[in-house]
């Protein structure tokens, strides 16, 4: 981000650690499973690189730190900060409603549909589908959409100032994937493909300090 950028608002997008199930590719949206250990001390690790006083998530520069309801990602949150509490919990920033495939690998998935019939012309994918019993592309793009409307409208007094701005988003895998698509105003079906790692970090902006930009900020400077 060019220094006439430097004061920008941001909106971080942290996933949440791993899980058992994240770890062994199983859709996990509303079971309310445990980070791992090995979870937890990724997000340590993310933690110790970007979090505090003078970093990239700087606690003075914080407006606001949403949560899914769900406690792996609380839970992410208080290893990233090392306390208790700090963040709202929003409905809104749950995962995914995966209806009848939670719990299930995407072969799966696939294997039941052409059971039924299903996509005879091409593959099932979950950008494009949505899921059985779930949430359609444009059910959880709504979802999106007014959490992003509420962010700018915090946002939007402050694309200048020095007052404390930026949010930090707590979420999921395919959650944080589908804000970043629809902060840059594409569909879900949209072909761009995005990766999250567990316990990593995503940053969202805007160009020319102006709110009708919004931007991925695909590289930061540290300096």
């Amino acid at each position: 981000m060019p220094d006439k950028d430097a004061s920008t608002p941001r909106v971080f997008l942290m996933r949440h650690g791993e899980t058992e199930w994240s770890k062994s590719g199983q859709y996990t949206g509303s079971t309310d499973i445990p980070l791992t250990a090995h979870g937890e001390e990724q997000v340590k690790g993310t933690a110790n690189l970007v979090y505090g006083p003078g970093k990239l998530l700087d606690p003075s520069k914080i407006l606001k730190v949403l949560s899914s309801p769900r406690t792996r990602a609380q839970k992410t949150f208080e290893l990233l900060s090392g306390s208790k509490g700090g963040f709202e919990v929003d409905e809104r920033l749950a995962e995914w409603h995966y209806g009848e495939y939670e719990g299930i690998l995407t072969k799966e998935i696939r294997e039941k549909r052409k059971a039924k019939g299903l996509d005879k012309e091409r593959e099932w994918d979950i950008w494009s589908d949505g899921c059985e019993g779930g949430e359609s592309p444009a059910e959880l793009s709504a979802r999106i959409d007014s959490v992003i409307a509420d962010i700018r409208k915090l946002q939007a007094p402050h694309m200048k100032d020095a007052e404390p701005k930026d949010i930090i988003i707590i979420a999921h895998g395919h959650y944080t994937r589908a804000f970043a698509k629809r902060w840059l105003g594409y569909e879900l079906s949209f072909p761009l493909n995005l990766m999250m790692e567990p316990g990593g970090v995503g940053v969202l902006s805007y160009s020319h300090h102006n709110i009708d930009e919004p931007a991925l900020l695909l590289g930061i400077g540290f300096h």
